[in-house]
Parts: structure tokens; sequence; C-alpha cells
């Protein structure tokens, strides 16, 4: 009998808890970027247009992005060599030392270009990190819960995402609150950069405390091969398939969470701290569905769950995004963005645990963030500047079309899966077993 077989649940939720709160602060140094662009876009990156200065950042923002793929390589070998909880560790250190470079860096008043460059640099640093967080996270997640509760468990790794969009909301509204518009603009939007930055120190001991995956000490501790190009090049189909489910799922959920903001005030009208009041509760309303839709896939399969928003992104996604763009009343604008997270949460809910389910423990960390890291990178990380660039050109409403066909793509890939919760690579490793052959998991 494993260590795992006789875990409490008290003793599972601690451990979950743990590396669930780190990544929340992840993605809070994360998303105050994206959210306080529109206050600091002119420090960095001065020009005569504001939607200029917003392409700009979103430039940034996806520069970012673009570094992912190289981070979840590098620490997703880590984690699958040195252990989950090292590369855990890692990845919150490297986050939060971004955080505060772009809190200390001085305007591009003050040192010209050097701003926008320690801007990018920092940036690229911070997406390595993130990058390298995802399939750490969602790996360690599904290798600690109890084999019942895998959906519920891993559904808190999203909790944990929406969380740290949550919290950099509040902040937001807290300080449109507090600060003039003029102090926002002038100092304000530092002081998020320094709460992440710090934030993470008090979530770090709690990281060095916890305990590591059972599966990692039985198999990956004395594998060779464990965390090599080598070895993921044995698993094609299930590299592809993350891929195929990713494509359609980052695309939607940085359209509904990211972007939706900046389209509600730019195109719908609405006044930013109304816009910011809208998007806090509807996140806070997707984040509760989370847990929901995850025990929900631990009785029912996940696939049902990831049909039900491959058909209502492609179904739903022009319609919403064409009556929000003509809209007055905030209760519409925010009932449409309901509908829409609503949709995305089939996807976000389970993504993490289906795509651990596909690989075994010996490369699941590096064979579920690389595909994930590249596909996010080249799609997920662009949305914001894809969809500002058909606005500058008059072309917004393609970006509506854009994203349903990304849902449709993605649609495609969940009708042809097996249901990877019955055939799933971690029930194989949680007893001592031959190595199972390539493929049978995902065929």
């Amino acid at each position: 009998m494993d260590k795992a077989s006789t875990r409490s649940e008290k003793q599972i939720a601690a451990n979950i808890l743990k590396g669930s709160l780190g990544n929340m602060i992840e993605w809070f140094d994360w998303y105050v970027y994206a959210f306080f662009a529109i206050y600091f876009s002119a420090a960095f990156f001065p020009a005569e247009n504001k939607t200029a200065e917003l392409l700009s950042t979103a430039a940034v923002f996806a520069v970012g992005f673009l570094m992912r793929p190289l981070g979840s390589f590098v620490m997703g070998r880590f984690a699958d060599r040195k252990g989950r909880r090292a590369a855990l560790t890692l990845s919150v250190t490297i986050m939060a030392t971004g955080s505060l470079i772009i809190a200390i860096t001085p305007t591009f008043k003050s040192i010209g270009v050097w701003s926008p460059i320690i801007l990018v640099a920092t940036r690229m640093f911070q997406g390595l990190s993130l990058g390298g967080e995802y399939g750490t996270s969602a790996t360690y997640l599904s290798e600690m819960a109890s084999p019942k509760r895998r959906g519920f468990y891993s559904s808190f790794q999203y909790v944990t995402l929406i969380s740290g969009q949550l919290f950099a909301l509040l902040v937001q509204i807290v300080l449109q609150n507090v600060l003039t518009n003029a102090l926002l603009f002038a100092f304000g939007w530092r002081i998020p950069f320094v709460i992440g930055a710090f934030g993470a120190v008090g979530v770090l001991w709690l990281r060095l405390s916890m305990e590591e995956s059972d599966q990692f000490e039985a198999r990956n501790k004395h594998s060779k091969k464990a965390g090599t190009l080598t070895l993921l090049a044995q698993y094609p189909k299930q590299f592809f398939t993350v891929v195929g489910l990713t494509f359609g799922g980052t695309i939607a959920f940085y359209a509904y969470t990211t972007y939706l903001q900046k389209f509600m005030i730019n195109t719908t009208g609405l006044n930013t701290r109304v816009v910011s009041v809208i998007n806090f509760f509807a996140l806070l309303i997707m984040l509760v569905l989370q847990p929901i839709f995850g025990h929900l896939s631990d009785k029912i399969g996940r696939k049902p769950l990831l049909l039900w928003f491959g058909i209502g992104g492609t179904v739903f996604t022009v319609p919403i995004f064409t009556l929000l763009a003509h809209v007055h009343s905030p209760w519409a604008a925010f009932f449409l963005m309901l509908g829409g997270v609503v949709i995305v949460s089939g996807y976000t809910s389970i993504n993490a645990i289906v795509k651990a389910e596909l690989f075994p423990t010996e490369i699941r960390a590096l064979g579920v963030g690389f595909p994930y890291g590249l596909t996010v990178a080249l799609f997920g990380g662009t949305v914001e500047y894809v969809a500002l660039w058909l606005r500058s050109v008059n072309l917004e409403s393609l970006f509506f079309w854009y994203v349903a066909l990304a849902s449709l793509v993605s649609l495609v890939v969940y009708w042809h899966m097996l249901e990877t919760s019955t055939a799933s690579e971690i029930n194989v490793d949680s007893v001592p077993a031959a190595p199972v052959k390539n493929g049978e998991a995902a065929e």
C-alpha cells in the first residue's frame, strides 16, 4: 500500500491548499499587468493615440506568453527530474522577483528607451516562470488528489488562477475608489506589483512545507529518462491532443476574461469602474463553478463538460459579443459576460486533470506543460493583440468569429477523445505495474 492510500482527506486538502495558494499569487502577479495596463501604458510607451499605447502593452503581454513554451520545457523537465515541490517553489520565486522589478522601474520620461526594455525583459522572465507553473501545478494536484476526487481537486488550479484575477481586480477597484485617476496614472499602478512581490514571500514557505508526490518518489527518482524529450517523443498522440484541447479553451478564456474588460470600455462604452465591478462578480461566479464542474466530472466523466464548452463556444460566442457591443445597461453586460464564463468553465474546470491523465508519471509535468505552453503562447497570449488590431482597422467583428472557430476546432478534438477518467495513466501509476504501452490512454 502506498502513502497516497493512507493520507486522510485533510492531509490531501492541506497539500492541495499549499500548492494552490502559490498558484494564486503567481496569477495575481501576471494579471495585474493586464488589468492596470490602461494606467501605466503611457509611462512605458508614450503615444498620441490611446489605442496605440494599449497595443504596445498588449504586445508585451504577448511577448511574456512567448516565453512560456521555454518555461514549460525547462521547468517541466526540472519537475519530472527533481520533484514537483522544487519546481513549484522556484516558479513562485521568479514571478515575485519580476513583479518587484516592474514596481520600481522608472518611466520612459526618466530613463528613455531603457524603460520599455526593462519591462519587456521582466515580462519574458515572468513568462518563463508561468510556463513552468501550469504543467507542474496540474501534475502535482492530480497526483496528490484521491482517485475518486481528482476532478474536484484539480479544478482548484483554475480556482486559484481566477482567484489571482479576482484579487487583481479587487485591488484595482479599491485603488480606483481610494486614488484619483491622476494618482493612478502617476504612481498608483505600481502598488499592485508591490503587493504581488511581497505576497509571494508569504506563500513561499507553504510550498517549502508541501509533501512531494508519491508517484514522483516511487518512479521518477530512479528514472534516467524522466523529463526527457526522448521519452516525450514516444507520446505524439497525447502531445497533439493537449494542443487541440488547449487551442479553443485558451482563446475563449482570454477573450471572455482578460480582453472583455477592455472591450466593455472601448466598444460598449461603459465606465471603467463599472466594468471592474462587472468583471469582479462574473469572475467570482466563475470561481465558484470550477469545483462544482470538477466534482461533476468525477461523477459523469470529463468528456461531457468539454463538449459543453466546445458546443457553447462555437454557437454562442458571436451572439454574445455582438450583443455586448451594443448594450448600454451594466446589468445586460454582466449577464452576457456571465453567459460566456459559464460556457468556458466546461474547459477551465477540468483541463488540467484531462491533460495529466494522458501521460505517465515520468513525463507528466513536461507532457502537460510543454504542448500547453506552445499553444497558449501562440494563441492565448495574442488574443488581446489580435482583438485590438482588428478594432484598429475597423474589423472588430472578425474577432468574434475567430473565437468561435477556435472553439469549433477544439470541439472536434473533444468529440474524438476517449473518456480520460477511465483510461487514466494516473490510475496505472498509482499501483506498481508494468510500463503502459504508448498511446493506451489516448486512443
